[in-house]
């Protein structure tokens, strides 16, 4: 069982965190002093820098502890690891900093203290994510399993059951279900695990069955019984975990908050709603709609000049779009269709074979170049380069109604591309699908993640077979 040998497991990685620091520090001191790479004078001593590297990787390990790093985190997200890395070494390296302005150290290389943490931080994201797949593919094959007890066989019982095979990598097993309204499922869910007694046999499965896990899936009536169901389960060392009745009205993650000393559930909690993230997003998209206007500039002058070449008319196309805060704005385009009047663009949607594209129009879609003027709806704050696609108002006032948190898309800027784009969901595709992809995004929202869609969609290509 993995609650007996987490601590194992742990140590473990102490072990090669440690092992892989060392590493990293005598590659980087072979890189600065013997590769004849790179300009050096020897300073101080191997001794002494193998003296810090130690005393180094020491407080990564404190610093991590600390941080909760080497708690389990077979539920947790790589992009969070990734977070506490990079705070771990930071925070270590400004201590090592400080360490050696306290001792008055000045013969180490600064160039080989900037090449040793690059080089660390690197070598653990990627033996850290090596990690993570291997033992997903473990899971996979029905290793390092954990075991869990459901109790309530009702909708919210089985939905979780069922989600939860959709994640083989997770490895967890499912033991079975108590209940006390049904003794066996219907007909037709009979794939499911049976039904192994009542609330009243939890103790007796507890102890006959290895569970790691009771998960909580009774309706709101049977709150009473909880006080019960959580003393027997701790009683024997089992973790508890409580599904609401209501869960499917919060969002993927929700945010518990405190008020008047009372826990309260926020439903709707949104990062970029802190200034600190909304300054880094903000800083973020400008830096890089500058640098993709710059880069791009010669493509931009090509679909000009064909523009102006193949088609009367002018070569930007503005259209009413509804963005932050449900206030709309012009989004800017290259204009791929012949002129038309403002009611027939605004409300007639664009669809395979459309005869109002041009023939260069059409090239400038398939490959997205005719996005390229949306860095600049970028910088004037309009956009983000990464957020749910804008939508026009004729079309948002027909999706709230028809689609159900259709409207929570705006609690953010728009972006050039998103989550949902990157999973295929551009052009004639199902609305209802791509608002499922924009609250994951605006509810799930990290730094990294944007990094992680914009290279998902240069890896995978601006050219796209829906993009019409």
């Amino acid at each position: 069982m993995i609650r007996q040998n987490q601590k194992i497991l742990t140590q473990l990685y102490v072990l090669s965190d440690l092992l892989c620091t060392l590493i990293v520090f005598l590659a980087a001191y072979w890189l600065k002093f013997h590769s004849n790479l790179l300009p050096y004078q020897q300073g101080a001593p191997f001794s002494t820098y193998l003296l810090w590297g130690t005393i180094y990787s020491f407080a990564a390990v404190v610093v991590g502890f600390y941080l909760q790093f080497y708690a389990p985190k077979r539920r947790k997200r790589y992009t969070l690891e990734v977070l506490k890395i990079l705070q771990i070494q930071t925070i270590s390296f400004l201590g090592l900093l400080s360490l050696f302005y306290i001792t008055k150290e000045v013969h180490i290389s600064r160039e080989f203290l900037g090449i040793f943490f690059v080089m660390n931080v690197m070598v653990i994201t990627i033996y850290r994510f090596m990690v993570k797949k291997t033992l997903s593919a473990f899971r996979r094959r029905g290793f390092n399993k954990r075991f869990v007890l459901i109790l309530g066989a009702g909708s919210v019982g089985r939905s979780f059951y069922t989600n939860l095979r959709n994640y083989p990598d997770l490895g967890y097993e499912v033991v079975g279900f108590l209940d006390d309204y049904q003794s066996e499922h219907a007909s037709e869910l009979a794939n499911m695990k049976p039904i192994l007694g009542s609330l009243s046999d939890l103790q007796e499965q507890l102890s006959r069955h290895p569970i790691d896990e009771v998960i909580i899936a009774l309706p709101l009536d049977a709150h009473k019984k909880y006080a019960e169901i959580i003393e027997i389960c701790e009683h024997a060392g089992v973790k508890t975990l409580i599904i609401p009745d209501y869960f499917d009205l919060l969002p993927a993650r929700p945010y518990f908050d405190n008020f008047a000393g009372i826990p309260l559930i926020n439903v709707r909690d949104v990062p970029l709603d802190e200034l600190s993230n909304r300054m880094l997003k903000r800083t973020f998209d400008i830096i890089f709609s500058l640098i993709a206007i710059l880069v791009t500039s010669p493509i931009m002058l090509f679909a000009y000049i064909g523009i102006k070449l193949t088609s009367p008319g002018p070569v930007l196309f503005k259209q009413e779009r509804m963005g932050l805060d449900r206030k709309s704005f012009y989004m800017y385009k290259f204009r791929s269709m012949r002129i038309s009047t403002d009611k027939v663009a605004d409300t007639q949607w664009t669809v395979q074979n459309d005869p109002r594209r041009t023939r260069f129009g059409s090239f400038l879609r398939q490959t997205s170049i005719d996005e390229l003027p949306q860095f600049f709806n970028v910088l004037f704050g309009h956009m983000s380069v990464v957020g749910p696609r804008p939508e026009r108002p004729f079309f948002v006032n027909q999706f709230k109604e028809e689609i159900p948190k259709y409207m929570i898309k705006h609690q953010i800027r728009p972006g050039i591309t998103g989550w949902a784009q990157t999973n295929g969901l551009r052009g004639d595709t199902s609305i209802q699908d791509r608002i499922v992809h924009d609250l994951f995004y605006i509810e799930n929202w990290t730094f990294l993640f944007d990094l992680k869609i914009i290279v998902k969609t240069v890896v995978k290509g601006f050219v796209n077979k829906n993009a019409y």
